[in-house]
C-alpha cells in the first residue's frame, strides 16, 4: 500500500488544510500514486521555528543516546522492508531487486552514522608552557537545510538525515516531489524509534520556493545538497549571504576505461551491469568508454550483445533488470543525445529507441565512434546510454577524460600495474574504481571534485561535515 503523503514538522504530520498539491506519478505505468501536499511560508518557519529550538536539547545528548535511536529506526526500517521497497518501484521505476538492496543499504547507513557519532574525538595538543591546556573540539554545526535528488530515494535522505543527527545537529530536509514516500518511510522509522519533535522536519514543495526560503533565514547553518551542477551553483549563492557551510555532491560524466590486457566479455559483463543499474541514472554511472584500439571492436560488440539482453520492463514483475526511466522529461532528454551523437557520425550498435505504449521506458542504448563534438560526451545524459570511443595512447586518453569540468567517478579495467597507476595517478576524480564498479559503501567517503561537488558523504568524513572546530586554550590561575 503506497505511503499516505505528508509533512513532518516538529513532530506533527500534516496534509491537507488547503497546501497545494502535486500528483505523484508511477513511471512505469503513468498511473497517479497519490497527492503530496507542498510546504506553505508558515509551515517552513514552523520548521525553523522547531529545528532551532530542538538543537539545544539534541546537541546535548549523548552520542550514545543519540545513535541508540538512529539503529532502532533502522531495525523498523529493515522490518519493512518489502513495504517500502515496493513503494520505492512504484515511484521511481527501478526493478524489486534493486530497490530492496536500496532499502538495506539505507538501513545499514542509519547504523553506521550511529556508530560514527561517537568517534567525532577532537584532541589535545602539547602546550607550549605550564599551565596551558590546548583542545581541540568538535561542536555539531546547528540547524541542516537538506535537499535530496530522486535517484535514490531512500539512500540519500537516510545518508543526510543520519548524518546531521549523528552529530547533534537537527534538520529540514526536502526530499524530491517525484519521489515522496521512500523519505517518509525513513522519517516514521525515526519518530517511531523515539526521536524528538523538531529534531527531523520533512518538508516538500517548489524547489526554489524553499530552498529560498531556509536559505535566507540566519537560522539554518549548513546546507547538503546532492543534484545537479547548475542548481548546486545557485543554491551555493544563497548559501553565501549568511555563509553556510556547503556539502555539494554534484553532477558526473564518469569515464570507463578498458585497456588491452583484459578479457573482453567479463568486462562487457560487469560494465554492462554498472552501466543500466537504475536505467543509468546514477551520478556515478559509466558514460564515456574509453576502449583501447586493440580490443575495441570485439569490445563493442560484446557490449551491444549483452545490453541487447537487459530485460526492460515494470520493476515488480520477475526477471526484469532495468526498469523505466523517472520521468517523461528523462526520456526525452536521452532522445536528445541519440540523435544528436548519430547526426555526427556516432554508430547505433544497440538501443536507440522508444519501448511500450506506457511508461518512460527507453532501451539500454550502445553507440560506437562517438565523437568528442557529440553533446553526449561533453554533458551528462544520465540515463540507458554508453557511449564508446577508442584511444591508443594512455596519456592522450587521459588527457581526454580529464577534458571536462566533472571530476565525481572513474572506472578502469586492466591487469597490468602500470596501466593501474597511470590512472590512479592521473585521472582526475574524487571516487575511483579500478577493475570494480564498487565505489559506494557505508564506511567510505563520497564525493567528487572540480565542478562536481565539495566535500563528502559516508565515511568518517560524512559525519565530520556537519561539525565545526572550537579550539580552546586554557591557562590555570
Amino acid at each position: 500500500m503506497y505511503e499516505n503523503l505528508a509533512l513532518f514538522i516538529d513532530g506533527q504530520w500534516r496534509s491537507g488544510d488547503g497546501r497545494a498539491t502535486e500528483t505523484v506519478i508511477n513511471p512505469a505505468t503513468e498511473a497517479a500514486l497519490g497527492e503530496l501536499p507542498h510546504a506553505t511560508d508558515a509551515d517552513l518557519d514552523d520548521a525553523l521555528a522547531a529545528a532551532r529550538r530542538a538543537f539545544g536539547d539534541w546537541r546535548r545528548r549523548s552520542p550514545t543516546d543519540r545513535g541508540a535511536i538512529l539503529r532502532q529506526a533502522a531495525a523498523i526500517l529493515r522490518a519493512r522492508a518489502e513495504e517500502v521497497a515496493a513503494n520505492l518501484v512504484a515511484e521511481e521505476g527501478k526493478s524489486l531487486t534493486e530497490s530492496r538492496i536500496e532499502v538495506m543499504v539505507a538501513a545499514e547507513v542509519l547504523d553506521w552514522s550511529a556508530e560514527e557519532g561517537r568517534r567525532q574525538y577532537g584532541r589535545l595538543i602539547p602546550p607550549r608552557g605550564p599551565g596551558f591546556q590546548q583542545a581541540v573540539v568538535p561542536e555539531p554545526i546547528g540547524v541542516c537545510a537538506q535537499f535530496a535528488p530522486w535517484n535514490f530515494p531512500a539512500i540519500f535522505p537516510a545518508r543526510k538525515i543520519s548524518e546531521a543527527l549523528a552529530a547533534g545537529c537537527t534538520c529540514i530536509i526536502k526530499p524530491s516531489e517525484e519521489v515522496p514516500a521512500s523519505a517518509i518511510a525513513i522519517v516514521r522509522a525515526l519518530e517511531e524509534a523515539g526521536l524528538p519533535p523538531g529534531v527531523v522536519n520533512l518538508v516538500f514543495g517548489v524547489p526554489d520556493t524553499i530552498s529560498r526560503r531556509l536559505l535566507a533565514s540566519p537560522v539554518v547553518r549548513k546546507l547538503s545538497f546532492t543534484g545537479s551542477i547548475p542548481v548546486g551553483k545557485h543554491l551555493m549563492r544563497l548559501a553565501a549571504d549568511n555563509m553556510v557551510k556547503t556539502t555539494m555532491e554534484l553532477g558526473g560524466h564518469a569515464p570507463a576505461i578498458v585497456f588491452d590486457d583484459v578479457d573482453v566479455d567479463q568486462v562487457a559483463a560487469i560494465l554492462t551491469a554498472s552501466k543500466f543499474r537504475n536505467a543509468g541514472q546514477v551520478c556515478n554511472s559509466p558514460t564515456r568508454f574509453f576502449v583501447h584500439e586493440a580490443v575495441y571492436d570485439r569490445f563493442a560488440a560484446a557490449l551491444a550483445a549483452a545490453a541487447r539482453g537487459v530485460r526492460v520492463g515494470n520493476g515488480m514483475d520477475d526477471g526484469v533488470v532495468m526498469g523505466p526511466l523517472a520521468n517523461a522529461r528523462r526520456r526525452e532528454a536521452i532522445e536528445g543525445f541519440v540523435a544528436d551523437a548519430l547526426d555526427r557520425g556516432a554508430e547505433l550498435l544497440a538501443g536507440g529507441a522508444r519501448l511500450e505504449n506506457k511508461g518512460f521506458f527507453y532501451a539500454p542504448t550502445i553507440l560506437g565512434d562517438v565523437p568528442d563534438t557529440a553533446r553526449i560526451m561533453r554533458e551528462e545524459p544520465f540515463g540507458p546510454v554508453a557511449a564508446l570511443t577508442r584511444f591508443a595512447d594512455t596519456d592522450e586518453m587521459l588527457a581526454r577524460a580529464n577534458g571536462l569540468p566533472f571530476g565525481l567517478a572513474g572506472y578502469a579495467y586492466t591487469r597490468g600495474l602500470a596501466n593501474a597507476q597511470a590512472v590512479r595517478d592521473g585521472l582526475q576524480v574524487g571516487l575511483l574504481g579500478i577493475n570494480t564498479p564498487q565505489i559506494a559503501l557505508a564506511e567510505t567517503p563520497f564525493g567528487g571534485m572540480k565542478e562536481s561537488g565539495h566535500g563528502s558523504e559516508g565515511g568518517s568524513e560524512g559525519v565530520a561535515g556537519y561539525m565545526t572546530t572550537k579550539f580552546v586554550s586554557q591557562l590555570a590561575l
